[in-house]
């Protein structure tokens, strides 16, 4: 019951995602499946630290990551303030609770080569399909936004007139973001070949699959490893990594960490600074270039 208001709460009051909601349960399940195979209970409102301590260790010798590790009790964490919230626990078991230590995981974009790559030679535009992948694509290098934000885009969502789009970001907050002049250009084509598929389901949705229905994350992620493996050695080619991309190369460029703030739906600044390590390193590239001290 109280998991059940614990959603509840997150979604309708902390305008949580229903993905983000589904892993916080999932954390809060996991542990309640350690306490009813040790502890033969599942009652999380009489557990001590002892408990939750003994399930760190177990996750620890599992080979778990402590990034995973400490995002599990964070799960936990929250759902603790909830019952403290409800009255339903006096004391929060994790209150002196310290993180396990990680390393800094430094995401390294995609280079302006391999853009272009992707984008002057991947794709040849001659269909439906071809025009929805290439404007994802575009899309994500050109505004930044997230993979579910570019999911949930809707037709209504774009302002060709004013080169703009709406976004709808964590915790239902809006934020505009201006269309450079080619990424008007293709949402123009996208949407002239949108409009001729023989079955449209989902008519206020921006992207479509080719049946007509709104398109989900998976394919998503599907259509940027596609194309962007062929054009980058890099381990990893997600929609992320694109976003990743965005924020980079403006700071490389001399874009001011405010604005890339704002563009990429930040709430602190903070979130928004771990994209300055390469620009650092770029910059670092162009001191050691161009330095009159350098020159010797």
């Amino acid at each position: 019951m109280h998991l059940k208001s614990f959603s509840d709460y997150l979604l309708l009051e902390k305008s949580y995602s229903k993905h983000t909601v589904l892993a916080y349960t999932r954390d809060i399940e996991n542990f309640q499946s350690f306490l009813n195979q040790y502890h033969n209970s599942e009652d999380l409102a009489q557990v001590g630290y002892s408990e939750i301590r003994q399930w760190i260790v177990t996750l620890v010798d599992r080979k778990i990551s402590n990034r995973t590790i400490n995002r599990k009790v964070s799960s936990l964490n929250t759902y603790y303030k909830f019952l403290l919230k409800t009255e339903d626990i006096e004391v929060n078991p994790l209150k002196k609770h310290k993180a396990l230590k990680v390393g800094k995981k430094v995401q390294l974009p995609f280079s302006e080569q391999e853009l272009k790559s992707v984008l002057e030679d991947a794709i040849h535009i001659e269909d439906f399909e071809s025009a929805r992948n290439y404007l994802i694509i575009e899309l994500f290098y050109a505004t930044g936004i997230r993979r579910i934000e570019l999911v949930n885009l809707k037709l209504s969502d774009i302002d060709i007139r004013n080169n703009q789009i709406k976004v709808l970001g964590k915790r239902n907050k809006e934020r505009y973001i201006p269309l450079i002049e080619s990424l008007s250009k293709s949402v123009s084509r996208y949407l002239d070949y949108r409009k001729n598929l023989p079955i449209i389901e989902d008519k206020e949705m921006l992207f479509l699959t080719q049946k007509g229905l709104k398109i989900y994350e998976k394919l998503v992620y599907r259509i940027i490893n596609k194309y962007f493996s062929m054009a980058s050695t890099k381990a990893k080619c997600s929609p992320h990594v694109l976003r990743h991309s965005f924020a980079t190369h403006l700071l490389n460029q001399g874009a001011d960490l405010n604005a890339i703030k704002e563009l990429l739906g930040h709430t602190s600044l903070a979130a928004t600074q771990v994209y300055t390590h390469n620009s650092i390193a770029e910059l670092k590239k162009v001191h050691a270039k161009a330095h009159p001290r350098n020159q010797r």
